[in-house]
């Protein structure tokens, strides 16, 4: 069942995960497109604000943008994003992490400009298995409405 416009209403939308994170896939990530010490190098990353091994904030962004994907919006009558309102890391992503991504619809309105479409903001919440909060954010996505889906099938 495709998700719509009209199965977001406000409040908590669900909880995602575990996704388990290993050293390798971090070193990997890096590697790629992130190769600071912190990320790279157990030793160098010691003696960083870190103390330790980490994981790239963007690949902890990569990661929530997977779990959105598998969650719900793979299903969802998705249209885009205007953009990310907001994005923090708040806690280093470390080797064996065991991820949970809880979601939130913070608001749901009808477009002006394109009635057929809805305009879905979510609050997202990446945690690690002791509960420590990694990462925050906050986007819109633009999402069609029902009778939009339905006229087309």
């Amino acid at each position: 069942m495709t998700l719509t416009f009209e199965d977001f209403p406000v409040g908590h939308f669900g909880t995602f995960g575990p996704r388990h994170v290993t050293r390798e896939e971090i070193i990997a990530f890096a590697s790629e497109f992130d190769p600071q010490p912190m990320h790279l190098d157990e030793e160098a990353a010691k003696h960083t604000m870190l103390r330790g091994l980490s994981g790239s904030g963007w690949h902890l962004a990569s990661l929530m943008m997977r779990m959105l994907f598998d969650g719900y919006i793979g299903r969802t009558a998705s249209l885009g994003s205007p953009g990310v309102d907001e994005l923090k890391w708040l806690s280093p992503l470390r080797p064996g992490d065991d991820l949970t991504l809880d979601v939130e619809v913070t608001a749901a309105r009808v477009s002006r400009s394109r009635p057929t479409t809805g305009i879905v903001t979510f609050a997202m919440r990446m945690r690690n298995a002791a509960g420590k909060v990694l990462l925050e954010a906050t986007s819109p996505i633009i999402v069609e409405r029902r009778a939009a889906v339905d006229a087309r099938s």
